[in-house]
């Protein structure tokens, strides 16, 4: 370890093989360090944090403090950051509360840009990249592949897909289907799939086409959306990717962006 001597870290930490300390960051009593995590200088990393391995916590970031909620009054709960996650300057992450499952999680991989806020009980996926100044309100789920554009606000308990692709300065009030690009403010909308973003990904020619497909029939029609839905399975029912979007559609308890 390599701990740097202004550096306040209680000896009631746990600090894995390897991991690094910046000046006047702090670690308090009971938060996990896992091995080769770099803490920058002024880094806060309360006692209920969690971090995986290989992680790079940038200066004055601050992780597992307190939920903003008048509701919560001190009940024991986590925040659980995953392996190769990098955290950068002034980023915020509260953990969760009893009204969730008392956690708030960042998968491994992502990358949480400067001035980012995750609020108590949100769920991140793999390889989630959220930009500068993106806001979410607490329970939001963004699964797996999804980038956020920055100033981003996003409402409590919406839920995105993924390989979603969220454009800046939207306000994102309902669900969004995974593999989707959406964008906006008062007119907040799908645009149609993330077809860049997916063939940047590996996605095949053949399955970006089904998802355009899909797209036209569920989107860009006025046929009732049970209907649309079932005709999209028919149709194109083979792309296990069309499978999960439809599957999003019919399980979405917020209402989906259309």
């Amino acid at each position: 370890m390599d701990i740097h001597p202004t550096a306040i870290v209680d000896s009631g930490a746990e600090l894995g093989a390897g991991v690094k300390v910046g000046p006047y960051a702090i670690i308090k009593k009971g938060a996990v360090v896992g091995d080769g995590t770099e803490v920058m200088a002024h880094a806060f990393i309360d006692g209920q944090a969690r971090l995986g391995s290989n992680c790079r916590v940038f200066p004055s970031a601050s992780i597992g403090t307190d939920p903003q909620d008048l509701k919560y009054k001190g009940e024991p709960t986590e925040a659980v950051i995953g392996n190769d996650v990098i955290i950068r300057e002034f980023v915020t992450v509260n953990r969760g509360t009893p009204d969730g499952d008392g956690v708030t999680r960042v998968g491994d991989g992502c990358m949480l840009m400067t001035y980012a806020h995750v609020a108590h009980d949100c769920q991140l996926g793999r390889n989630v990249v959220i930009v500068n100044n993106c806001a979410m309100a607490g329970h939001v789920h963004i699964d797996e592949g999804t980038t956020i554009g920055g100033l981003v606000g996003i409402h409590q308990f919406v839920h995105i897909g993924a390989h979603a692709f969220i454009g800046g300065y939207s306000r994102c009030t309902k669900d969004v289907p995974p593999y989707m690009l959406a964008q906006g403010v008062e007119d907040f909308k799908i645009h149609g799939p993330n077809s860049i973003g997916l063939r940047r990904k590996g996605f095949s020619r053949e399955t970006i086409s089904a998802l355009k497909e899909a797209y036209r029939l569920i989107f860009r029609n006025h046929r009732p959306l049970q209907e649309a839905l079932e005709e999209t399975l028919a149709e194109y029912g083979d792309f296990p990717e069309v499978q999960n979007l439809v599957e999003f559609m019919r399980s979405s308890k917020r209402g989906v962006t259309r």
